[in-house]
Parts: C-alpha cells; sequence; structure tokens
C-alpha cells in the first residue's frame, strides 16, 4: 500500500545543469584542441615568425572555418558562465535580463567581427 505524503515537489531552476556542465566541457576540449595545433604549426614553421608566417598559418579555408568554429567555442563558453553568474547573484529579474540581452548583443557582435578580420569583409 503507497501512502503518498504530499505532492512531488519541482526544484529551482531551468534544469540546465548537465546541458551547460557538458557545453563547458565540450566548448574547453575544442579550444584546448585549437590550441595545440596552431602551437604545431608554429613550432614547425622554420625560421622567425614575422606577420607573413603569421599569416600564412591562418590563410588556409579550413584553418579559417576551425578558428571561426573555436571563436563561436569561446563566445558559447563566456555566455555559459556570464549567465550562471547573473542567474545566481542578480536577483532582480528586469536588470538579470538587461544583462543578458546586453551580453547576447555583445558576443553576436563580437561573432561579426571575427568573420570579418578572418574572411576580411
Amino acid at each position: 500500500m503507497s501512502v503518498n505524503y504530499g505532492s512531488k515537489r519541482v526544484v529551482v531552476g531551468a534544469h540546465y545543469g548537465l546541458r551547460d556542465w557538458l557545453g563547458q566541457r565540450v566548448t574547453g576540449v575544442l579550444m584546448a584542441l585549437f590550441t595545440l595545433i596552431v602551437m604545431a604549426q608554429v613550432m614547425l614553421t622554420k625560421g622567425r615568425i614575422g606577420y607573413e608566417q603569421w599569416a600564412g598559418i591562418f590563410s588556409p579555408q579550413w584553418m579559417k572555418v576551425l578558428t571561426f568554429a573555436t571563436i563561436i567555442a569561446l563566445l558559447y563558453h563566456a555566455w555559459l558562465g556570464m549567465r550562471e553568474i547573473w542567474m545566481d547573484y542578480i536577483k532582480p529579474v528586469s536588470i538579470r535580463l538587461a544583462l543578458q540581452v546586453f551580453a547576447i548583443v555583445w558576443l553576436v557582435g563580437c561573432a561579426g567581427w571575427a568573420v570579418q578580420v578572418l574572411w576580411r569583409l
């Protein structure tokens, strides 16, 4: 015989925990792999590294796409961190919403700037 001692309580929050945790780890791994690739290319470059060699590392299309994917991962990583801090410490909803909107606009602007820099638009 089952006894019901009350209703099932829903814990606070939007239940983003596992998804956000996994997002932070995946983006962190992607950024680490990108760093290793760039370091390997720098170490394999002969002679001193000047502007031409540095620009040559990022000139192939595959490197531009990989760099942009890493920048998007960095922006998502930053968004997850900022959103968590604001959800934990900024209690007035209107201020928190304004900060989140500002952050989204700023991060989208950074992504647009990255496109301009990588593809010289």
